[in-house]
């Protein structure tokens, strides 16, 4: 019975409101301030930039590696182009953009440090959110059942997953150090798309944090 119910609980739809839109993507708009010049790198259908339009009005750009989630971000009448998070963000001046995004597309670039690095040059901030394989659900699993885990947040299997990258928040953490980040804020979000306490320590948000989002800036 225990395990039929873990079971289930690792294949619950991923956090949504009440309207419709991912609980991360709250938070992440929550970060942004009105008015912005936004930059969302791996933006798959363009539902972060929509939000962002409608809710926080900037004047949002975007890139995309999938020619699908180019054509339905265009189809909304967003400003998004085809490119490649490893390579493309090289092109991008210092300074272009308030705030450059990477919503749950760090764990699938080929190069996280650089593409961090690209971000914080690019933008005064960047955003970044990621599933956190440090969750104590991953951890279980793996000791149960002796296998790769699938979770809402990580739902493909080892041999045709698009992540190249897993990490945990305490990993990002001495990412954001190596890489010379500011950490300005940060939030870790249950199964259900609720905040943890912010004054809770971090080894319990590595445990209990399924997915987590970070407002970064660049070191003076």
């Amino acid at each position: 019975m225990m395990l039929r119910r873990f079971k289930r609980d690792l294949t619950m739809d991923a956090a949504r409101t009440p309207g419709g839109s991912r609980v991360d993507l709250l938070v992440v708009a929550g970060m942004v301030e009105r008015g912005s010049r936004v930059l969302d790198v791996g933006c798959g259908d363009g539902e972060l930039l929509a939000l962002l339009g409608e809710t926080r009005e900037v004047d949002g750009r975007g890139i995309e590696l999938s020619r699908e989630g180019v054509n339905e971000s265009v189809a909304k009448g967003l400003a998004v182009i085809q490119g490649d998070a490893d390579t493309d963000l090289a092109d991008y001046p210092d300074d272009a953009f308030d705030y450059v995004i990477l919503s749950q597309t760090l764990q699938a670039t080929r190069q996280p440090r650089q593409v961090l690095e690209h971000m914080l040059r690019i933008g005064r901030h960047a955003i970044v959110s990621f599933p956190n394989f440090g969750h104590w659900k991953i951890r279980l699993q793996l000791l149960l059942f002796g296998r790769m885990p699938t979770t809402d947040n990580l739902p493909y299997t080892w041999y045709d997953t698009p992540n190249i990258h897993f990490c945990t928040i305490k990993d990002f953490r001495v990412l954001c150090k190596v890489a010379g980040a500011k950490m300005e804020k940060a939030v870790a979000l249950n199964a259900w798309g609720a905040p943890l306490r912010l004054n809770a320590p971090w080894w319990f948000w590595n445990l209990f944090g399924e997915q987590a989002v970070f407002l970064l800036s660049r070191k003076g």
